[in-house]
């Protein structure tokens, strides 16, 4: 089933339409959540008030072709929120599988597969957890672009659109961002005498 098909069935209150969204969105809003927020349970409360808000709300999107920017742009407007509140702590640890991209996503070409041995995989696992650590400590603004353009591969202007930004600035932003992780990541490798 397409947006357009989607859409049409929430607006007609079609029994099921809620969970065909759901099924669409659910894991990817959470995801997005656990690296914005960086705990599985403040995730969990921003997917569902994002899920029932976006549903509650979705009769009113007028281009079934924006969906998906339109409810990142909900979820990540939801983050910002929670952050806001005061109930984010940026210590909090986040399992390595929460960052790694869904089922459908190859991530394989960015992450070279590991041999048998045991001197590969402990290299991956640490470069891992290394540039899990990185992200984690951009600041919420440039984290979100990063997570947007190359977790979530929204485009430039996508994301412009959903975090209601001039396209430069997402470039931007973007660009600082790589630069901040990879700037972590060669001091983390200095320090640990590796380079």
């Amino acid at each position: 089933m397409d947006n357009a098909e989607l859409l049409r069935k929430i607006r007609d209150d079609e029994p099921g339409a809620f969970e065909a969204f759901v099924d669409r969105f659910g894991d990817r809003i959470y995801g997005f959540g656990v690296r914005m927020c960086g705990e599985r349970e403040d995730a969990r409360d921003v997917a569902q008030d994002t899920l029932l808000q976006a549903y509650r709300s979705l009769k009113k999107l007028k281009h079934p072709e924006a969906l998906r920017s339109w409810v990142f742009r909900v979820v990540s407007n939801a983050c910002l929120m929670k952050r806001r509140k005061g109930n984010y702590q940026t210590n909090r640890e986040i399992p390595l599988e929460d960052l790694m991209p869904g089922e459908s996503e190859d991530f394989s070409a960015a992450i070279p597969d590991p041999a048998p041995g045991a001197d590969e995989e402990l290299v991956l696992s640490e470069t891992r957890e290394a540039v899990r650590a990185a992200i984690d400590l951009l600041p919420p603004h440039y984290r979100m672009v990063l997570m947007l353009r190359d977790m979530e591969h929204f485009s430039t202007r996508e994301a412009s659109e959903i975090l209601d930004i001039p396209e430069s600035t997402v470039k931007m932003r973007l660009h600082r961002a790589r630069l901040m992780v990879r700037g972590e990541l060669a001091g983390s490798e200095a320090g640990n005498g590796q380079r």
